[in-house]
């Protein structure tokens, strides 16, 4: 090519809300985060799945998560969904990843943070395009490396699931460092990686994946301190600050409806002043993780500023769902005993909370001050578990320094950065085994200003995880939620007129809505979606 390729960086946050940022309406002090969201193009209406490992399988093939191998989470594998085609709980065969493809055509790929997508080193980064890597295996882990002496047949689920288990390059690795920190070292890993080759001609593809800032809520104290009697209101006085500030910004419209919070938590007013303490540290510590990532991209932003890289790179920032708000201590699938073993191994009092041997989630009412307008969070299939925060940066592209509020989806990702970098998806084959081609679509048309819409409005899209559903054409979305949380139904939505899903429009418009789950039965064939529940959401 005589024009020189770009440098990809995708940085994925953990768990983080759409208004956690500043220049989406937070008040958590992210001006590295801020800086390079307002020079770019900032979206809000990004679409992912509603967990964590799915929404990885999408974004590095460009496929639905059925498809790639993670049809449910590894964790939340059924006896009955063991050996089906899909859900294998790693990235399967089926899919070939973007980050062997731009290898194959000559980048440098390096990923450093959390992998999710196998926990074997058959499945880990090293088998699947990436030259250089340090992986957190699993799906979470304590952020300071700290394991609790916890007997084998004591341990909780939750616990058994979130041990430390790390791999480098095509080994595990027994030992983290001392001081270590989940953002710090998975940044510093990075910056070691670039200076290893820091003569290499080659284009890079860099995958920088925090754990942050999913549970349990460890931050540094210098971090924390920023924050200290900030939440003391509780949740729903953020919830109001950030909806006001979300219009201010033009990132949701004046008259956007927001759906009732949803939670079987006591509300902040019948809290003891103890409790609300113990609630107001967690979002607290949650603020400093957050503060922290922002800390450490601004370390890679640098770094690249100064080796005149940065404008030569398109640097890709999202959340992998929406706010984590489950009540933890409330799902059976992570017993047994989750509360009293927590309590008897961990110290969880106000003024260790946030340290590595404190274990915090911080609930529902404080993820919905960061989801709304949108219903619900993580785990579920409405906006606030499958709409994110993300924008793109790059001075290459025409729009810049924006806001979008095109539809896209984290399956966008891979067939955009094969366009941009000049290399075609092999198609159905992948040296000599079947392959799915992408369902996502290349936004670099939008990108450069010569299209008005990433998806035409009759493209379909659908999302199952858990048992929950929805499929969206146009603005039209059709969304089943189960009981408790939802009312076992199909319920119908305009998303135009109401983000925040809360009219429901299923009897007024049966016309639509049966059109839509006609759809649904044709992304079912397609993906091979198996229809089952779990309470693993309630």
């Amino acid at each position: 090519m005589t024009q020189q390729r770009p440098n990809f960086l995708v940085i994925v946050a953990d768990d983080l809300g759409f208004s956690d940022l500043g220049a989406f309406g937070g008040e958590i002090a992210t001006p590295n985060l801020d800086k390079l969201a307002e020079a770019g193009l900032r979206f809000t209406d990004f679409h992912t799945a509603s967990a964590c490992s799915p929404t990885r399988s999408m974004l590095l093939t460009g496929t639905d998560h059925h498809i790639a191998g993670i049809g449910t989470m590894a964790e939340a594998l059924t006896p009955e969904l063991r050996g089906k085609p899909g859900y294998e709980g790693h990235l399967n065969d089926r899919v070939v990843s973007v980050a062997e493809l731009l290898h194959d055509a000559g980048y440098r790929t390096l990923l450093s943070g959390k992998w999710h997508l196998g926990l074997t080193l058959e499945t880990s980064p090293a088998a699947r395009g990436f030259e250089r890597s340090f992986a957190l295996l699993p799906g979470a882990a304590n952020h300071y490396g700290f394991e609790a002496p916890i007997p084998p047949e004591h341990k909780p689920r939750l616990l058994k699931t979130t041990e430390g288990l790390y791999a480098e390059d095509g080994r595990f690795v027994d030992e983290l460092t001392d001081g270590f920190y989940s953002s710090d070292y998975f940044t510093d890993r990075l910056l070691g990686f670039f200076d290893e080759q820091h003569d290499d001609a080659r284009p890079f593809f860099a995958y920088l994946p925090f754990s942050a800032p999913h549970w349990p809520l460890q931050a540094p104290e210098e971090n924390v301190a920023h924050y200290l009697g900030r939440y003391d209101a509780g949740p729903e006085a953020l919830r109001a600050e950030r909806l006001a500030r979300l219009k201010q910004l033009g990132l949701i419209g004046e008259g956007v409806e927001a759906h009732p919070v949803v939670a079987r938590s006591p509300e902040w007013e019948a809290l003891s002043a103890e409790q609300r303490a113990v609630s107001a540290r967690s979002m607290e510590v949650y603020a400093g993780m957050v503060e922290r990532l922002d800390w450490n991209v601004g370390r890679v932003i640098d770094y690249l500023a100064e080796r005149g890289q940065l404008d030569n790179t398109v640097v890709l920032f999202l959340s992998d769902n929406g706010a984590e708000g489950a009540q933890l201590e409330a799902l059976p699938v992570f017993g047994p005993n989750l509360q009293q073993v927590i309590a008897d191994y961990y110290d969880n009092s106000l003024d260790n909370i946030g340290r590595g041997n404190s274990y915090v989630w911080y609930g529902p009412r404080w993820a919905q001050a960061a989801t709304a307008p949108a219903r619900l969070y993580k785990a579920h299939t409405t906006e606030g578990g499958i709409r994110t925060v993300a924008f793109v940066r790059y001075p290459g592209f025409a729009r810049q320094g924006e806001i979008s509020h095109a539809f896209t989806t984290v399956m966008d990702v891979t067939p955009t950065l094969l366009e941009l970098a000049g290399v075609a998806h092999p198609g159905r084959e992948y040296r000599g085994r079947p392959v799915a081609v992408p369902r996502g679509t290349s936004q670099l048309a939008y990108l450069n200003g010569t299209a008005e819409q990433v998806h035409a409005d009759d493209v379909v899209t659908g999302w199952e995880l858990f048992g929950q559903r929805a499929i969206r054409q146009g603005d039209w979305k059709a969304v089943f939620i189960p009981a408790p949380i939802g009312p076992d139904r199909w319920q119908l939505y305009d998303l135009a007129t109401d983000p925040g899903e809360t009219r429901d429009l299923a009897e007024t418009e049966p016309a639509r809505l049966a059109t839509l789950l006609g759809h649904w039965d044709h992304y079912v064939a397609e993906t091979g979606v198996i229809d089952y529940r779990l309470s693993f959401a309630d």
